[in-house]
């Protein structure tokens, strides 16, 4: 849901601006407590005032209407220490019984904007954190026995917290002993063994030393919102502008993917069709070691975290930046080459949806159905309220595709490929739903006051009228699961896979500073400018704008499907069901403590284009033909029984030769496996260690379901003429 609609929602519900005298009525903090032995990260105005705004925003205008209490306050410390130690490898119980004087004061400390005692929670994490550095540090070079019966527990959760530093000083010498035997498993010799691990903890130790206040508040914003429910999220600044780049699968850069490697900054891949690319001046693998914002001055960037200095390289388009590159294969001692690109507008057509197709053959007849791979459901949205004709979005895309899987490719049908789509925009969904049927109803959505609002496609006529199926499976999320909802009650299509994720809840995207009176953010960018002792500068670097406060995604609504039934939770089940590689006891709304219920509103008035019902059940008994006598099928089944039985394993042996034994067991029968369907399919057997050639891939599940939409085909066509008409046909 984008922001226009937030704002007509917030006029429904008399939204009165709270923020007017925040900093004239603000309750004093309490005192800071000092951790000895660590730079203590303290939190800034900007922060405080953040948490106040979400915590009015929580309280007034999300769906559960909750109200932080003493019982919230016990569940956000539990979560916090969670996050930082999950499995209980850095805290004492000493530690944990002096974080319980907060147990029933954060409600209280986060509505006075008080960040204190999180802050100082985190401190002592640091200090462990350090702790564990140094002793593995003087650990790397010690003899160890790699023929002794001892194990490696590498999940604690479940046990006690650990209440002496010589036992957890065990814990930590084991984990060097399991990383040190994985390293001698791997055939390297104990000396480059000590220097791989050296250099490890070290880069663990420089990173560290980098964690500065936003990160440990966005830690802590994490813990808070997601002990509310776990997609009321807040994002800082810099991650704000990552979620909405993701959104709108584009960025204004120079076009290249940065990492950072031994406080290096190195192009990992240079973007086709962006500056980096059209400059042919730089390559993957050159370092960057300067950078300077047109005729400026060049700022070194060694030792900087990567987020810092991917936001001196990124800049709005039509502006110069000057790198200083080391080129790939010089030593970093060498005379850096300066080049100077300009800035363009950069989309991200790898993560856009693409299209491919298959020509299959089942019962003597030859199909050829288009698959459009669709990974998110994504919209540029500044684009488009730019008035950008081009701007990229989801539907925009597919719409292309189908076009020219119909008029070019000629294909009998279409399958949308939604595995592992988290979702996205709504109106995407609402709009890519509108290319498959002609008109009506998608989806119902209910407001915090119980209004139910029914969101159409109101747009005449269809982009593809013939077979159509959509493949799901549990990572299949939010809008995925409102597009195969309605493709499934419009009996417009089958839908394949395993049961998806269960988010049937409604997001939006909140710019905090919109909410707050640029007065007050002229106030707290001077007093943080104070603190830190630098300028202020927002995302795009312009010096003495206001500081900027991120962005929350507040769930204000709950989705349901044109027939009442909520996608909350229970998510929508294929027609065609497979075994999930994905544990579903593990992963999905259901196994989210927080999660809202499952519940139906009325039925909105919809016609269904085809009554596909009669014929699933013949449709699942020839896929259960297949299964029976599927190599891959069987295949699929073993691994996922291999894959529950190592669930619950908490530990490993530290033995050289038994764990070694167990690696090799397991991949002689992962290969075995895998030679077994290359024989299968005609492809030459291969030998560890082999790379597999990407076109020697295979996807069983992509290919049953195209044997699915096979028979579906048959059944309602059988020599390639009209479609069968049920009810209104297929439109």
């Amino acid at each position: 849901m984008d922001f226009k609609l937030f704002k007509e929602m917030l006029k429904r519900t008399l939204l009165v601006t709270f923020t007017a005298a925040v900093l004239a009525c603000q309750a004093s903090p309490k005192p800071q407590q000092l951790v000895k032995g660590v730079s203590n990260i303290v939190p800034d105005e900007r922060q405080s005032l953040v948490v106040k705004e979400v915590v009015g925003l929580i309280e007034n205008y999300n769906y559960k209407k909750i109200k932080l209490n003493d019982s919230i306050s016990s569940l956000i410390l539990d979560k916090y220490i969670k996050d930082l130690d999950p499995y209980k490898y850095y805290f004492l119980a000493s530690d944990i019984k002096d974080f319980e004087q907060f147990r029933n004061t954060l409600d209280d400390d986060f509505r006075n904007g008080d960040l204190s005692a999180p802050f100082y929670i985190f401190n002592v994490y640091l200090k462990r954190y350090n702790e564990w550095l140094a002793y593995t540090l003087t650990q790397v070079k010690s003899k160890y026995d790699f023929n002794q019966d001892d194990t490696y527990v590498f999940d604690r959760e479940k046990m006690p917290w650990i209440t002496s530093p010589v036992e957890l000083n065990d814990v930590w010498k084991k984990k060097v002993k399991y990383d040190l035997v994985n390293l001698k498993i791997a055939g390297t010799t104990p000396a480059k063994n000590v220097e791989t691990l050296t250099k490890r903890y070290e880069n663990l130790k420089s990173q560290a030393a980098k964690v500065n206040n936003q990160d440990v508040f966005q830690t802590i914003m994490d813990a808070f919102t997601e002990t509310i429910d776990p997609h009321t999220n807040y994002f800082n600044p810099v991650n704000a502008q990552q979620f909405n780049e993701d959104m709108a699968r584009s960025f204004e850069g120079i076009g290249a993917r940065l990492k950072l490697e031994n406080d290096i900054l190195k192009i990992d891949e240079i973007i086709p069709g962006g500056p980096a690319f059209k400059s042919k001046l730089l390559s993957s693998g050159d370092r960057i070691v300067g950078v300077a914002q047109g005729s400026g001055e060049f700022e070194d960037i060694i030792g900087w975290r990567i987020d810092n200095s991917v936001s001196k390289i990124k800049g709005p388009k039509g502006t110069k930046v000057r790198l200083k590159i080391i080129p790939v294969g010089r030593e970093l001692s060498s005379k850096p080459v300066i080049i100077e690109l300009t800035r363009e507008r950069i989309v991200m057509e790898d993560q856009s949806a693409k299209k491919s197709v298959k020509t299959i053959q089942s019962e003597g007849q030859s199909y050829k159905i288009g698959i459009i791979r669709v990974p998110a459901f994504y919209a540029d949205f500044k684009a488009a309220n730019a008035g950008d004709p081009n701007y990229k979005s989801t539907t925009r895309d597919v719409r292309l595709l189908i076009d020219t899987l119909k008029n070019k490719d000629k294909v009998d049908a279409i399958v949308m490929d939604l595995r592992a789509n988290g979702g996205g925009s709504l109106v995407e969904a609402i709009d890519l739903t509108g290319l498959f049927i002609d008109k009506g109803p998608v989806v119902q959505v209910k407001d915090i006051k119980n209004n139910i609002e029914v969101s159409e496609d109101t747009n005449s006529g269809v982009a593809w009228s013939g077979p159509f199926g959509v493949m799901v499976d549990r990572l299949s999320a939010s809008a995925s699961e409102i597009f195969a909802g309605a493709i499934q009650d419009y009996g417009r299509g089958i839908v394949m896979g395993t049961q998806t994720y269960g988010k049937g809840t409604v997001q939006s995207s909140i710019d905090l500073n919109r909410l707050v009176n640029p007065s007050i953010l002229q106030r707290i960018a001077a007093l943080v400018s104070k603190d830190a002792k630098t300028t202020i500068k927002t995302v795009n670097g312009k010096e003495g704008a206001p500081v900027q406060l991120g962005q929350i995604n507040l769930t204000m609504a709950k989705f349901y499907r044109v027939t009442g039934s909520s996608t909350q939770h229970k998510g929508v089940m294929p027609d065609i069901q497979f075994p999930s590689l994905y544990p579903l006891n593990k992963i999905g709304e259901d196994t989210e403590p927080s999660a809202l219920p499952w519940d139906e509103v009325q039925k909105s008035n919809f016609k269904v284009v085809a009554d596909l019902n009669p014929l699933k059940p013949e449709l699942l008994k020839l896929h259960e033909a297949r299964m029976a006598n599927s190599l891959d099928y069987k295949t699929l089944e073993q691994d996922i029984a291999d894959v529950k039985k190592r669930e619950g394993e908490v530990s490993i042996t530290l033995n050289e030769t038994k764990l070694k034994a167990e690696r090799d067991s397991l991949e002689a029968k992962s290969l075995a496996r895998i030679n077994q369907l290359r024989v299968s399919k005609g492809l030459a057997p291969v030998k560890k260690g082999d790379k597999i050639k990407k076109e020697e891939t295979f996807d069983f599940i992509e290919d049953e379901s195209l044997q699915i939409m096979a028979d579906l085909m048959r059944f309602t066509n059988p020599n390639k003429a009209e479609l069968v008409k049920v009810k209104a046909g297929f439109n």
